[in-house]
């Protein structure tokens, strides 16, 4: 979630599993590094290494309290509240909304199957991964300024990505991702809508996701589950996600409806997840449960009914922790899995689609970001002549903030909105409007619904016209 001083965002969800064919390698026999190009670090496959760790540990917030804030602020727009930066995380939205790529694979694996209920299985599991990264990420992202951009561009897992801060009021930020290998177009827009109810803030997710897997010439939807900080007060802060997320096939007319449940009095409901995916006829083809911070499977309705009744009954169902063992029987490619222990109610005979992967063991030091967050605001040495002037990387308060110099970080923050504010006065004087740079508005074709569209060019790396933001 994020809320700032003229500016506002919201919050939004590591890589190591197989990619396209083409860039497919075995990853134990990735041990031994060598230097290309000077300073980069390439493992013996010929994949670039990233690095595994922030410049500097996470600024402590314990002397801090989020309700000295809001309490001044009751009644106002979020989006006028100025906050500290001590409450943010160093990466800007639009590198957290990146981390939709981060289980990018199993993209792949819908792109791959030729049956269209497991390619709705893989793209299920997608929607749900994108908010796993943000599973104890209490920090904000940094909002994005007006006209902000971000690239990545990731060979080892075949995909590139552009997303731009198109609108300030509202906050809209656009983004576009491809597949290298031409398999699959990944685009969306999302202004969150900020509540503040007294103990927690709520952000409602609006906005389109869109998935294109051309090969099968097939378009998925669906709008994210709502983000919810609680303990604002006091208290440990911790986040849950709840909402009914409806993900269409338009091109068969099959649904997901998958239902993140909120926690209950007891907590007995905790990031549970549960939903079904039926076709064009509303039959039920499957049943899908797990929890958005854990796993997700897959069992056939008859299967999942049988189990429930027989647990009204008193039968002796227990919970049970999934071992290795029980993945590799359940699922030909656990192997890559990586090994965490769950607390979902395992059913016999139903498939792994997804398991969050492990973090790095300095996590908590690095604001609970996962390997793959860890990676995105890293600049390498030359990036700077390629990059547009305007990408998140560049971002002096963000990169004071990951080096640990958060006085200076401050002061950055401060100048860049005071900056903003400025231009956007001399526009007004001027009237003369903003333009966007790499996407416009349209409609979305499969939805009919107003959207973002990429407006295409972005790495032709023509940045001349490009804004003086920071």
């Amino acid at each position: 979630t994020g809320f700032d001083s003229d500016n506002s965002s919201g919050d939004f969800s590591e890589a190591n599993h197989k990619v396209p064919e083409m860039l497919d390698r075995d990853p134990h026999q990735s041990n031994r590094t060598g230097k290309h190009n000077g300073e980069t670090e390439i493992q013996e496959n010929g994949i670039k290494r990233h690095r595994t760790s922030l410049p500097a540990p996470m600024f402590s917030r314990s002397d801090f309290s989020v309700w000295s804030i809001l309490k001044k602020c009751i009644g106002l727009e979020l989006s006028k509240i100025t906050m500290p930066i001590v409450f943010n995380e160093p990466l800007s939205f639009l590198q957290r909304i990146t981390e939709y790529m981060e289980h990018i694979y199993l993209i792949n694996k819908a792109c791959s199957h030729a049956d269209p209920l497991e390619r709705m299985q893989a793209v299920a599991a997608f929607a749900v991964s994108a908010v796993a990264s943000q599973w104890e990420r209490t920090g904000k992202p940094f909002n994005p300024l007006l006209g902000e951009t971000y690239e990545l561009t990731r060979e080892d897992l075949g995909f590139r990505f552009i997303s731009e801060q198109v609108s300030h009021h509202p906050p809209i930020s656009a983004f576009y991702s491809e597949g290298l290998n031409k398999d699959f177009i990944f685009h969306g827009s999302i202004y969150p809508k900020l509540k503040f109810w007294g103990k927690s803030i709520e952000a409602e997710p609006r906005g389109t996701i869109t998935l294109e897997l051309l090969k099968h010439n097939e378009a998925y939807t669906w709008t994210n589950p709502t983000c919810c900080v609680h303990n604002v007060i006091i208290g440990k802060l911790w986040l849950e996600q709840y909402g009914v997320v409806e993900i269409v096939n338009h091109s068969t007319g099959d649904k997901c409806v998958l239902n993140f449940k909120p926690c209950g009095l007891f907590g007995k409901e905790l990031h549970r997840v549960e939903g079904y995916i039926q076709d064009k006829h509303r039959k039920k083809l499957c049943v899908i449960y797990g929890k958005w911070t854990e796993c997700l499977w897959c069992t056939d309705p008859t299967t999942y009914e049988t189990y429930k009744k027989s647990e009204k009954r008193g039968g002796e169902q227990k919970k049970k922790s999934v071992s290795e063992e029980d993945i590799k029987s359940e699922n030909d490619e656990a192997d890559d899995m990586p090994e965490v222990q769950d607390t979902v109610q395992f059913i016999p005979g139903s498939k792994l689609l997804w398991r969050i992967n492990c973090r790095p063991p300095n996590s908590s030091q690095m604001y609970n970001f996962t390997s793959f967050a860890v990676s995105l605001n890293e600049l390498e040495k030359g990036m700077e002549a390629i990059l547009a002037p305007t990408d998140c990387r560049l971002r002096p308060d963000i990169r004071n903030m990951e080096n640990g110099n958060m006085d200076v970080a401050s002061k950055e923050k401060e100048r860049l909105e005071e900056k903003q504010r400025a231009a956007r006065k001399e526009r007004a004087k001027d009237e003369v409007e903003w333009h966007t740079r790499w996407f416009h508005q349209g409609t979305n074709p499969y939805t009919g619904t107003p959207d973002w569209l990429y407006s295409g060019g972005y790495f032709d790396r023509n940045f001349s016209d490009c804004p003086d933001i920071y």
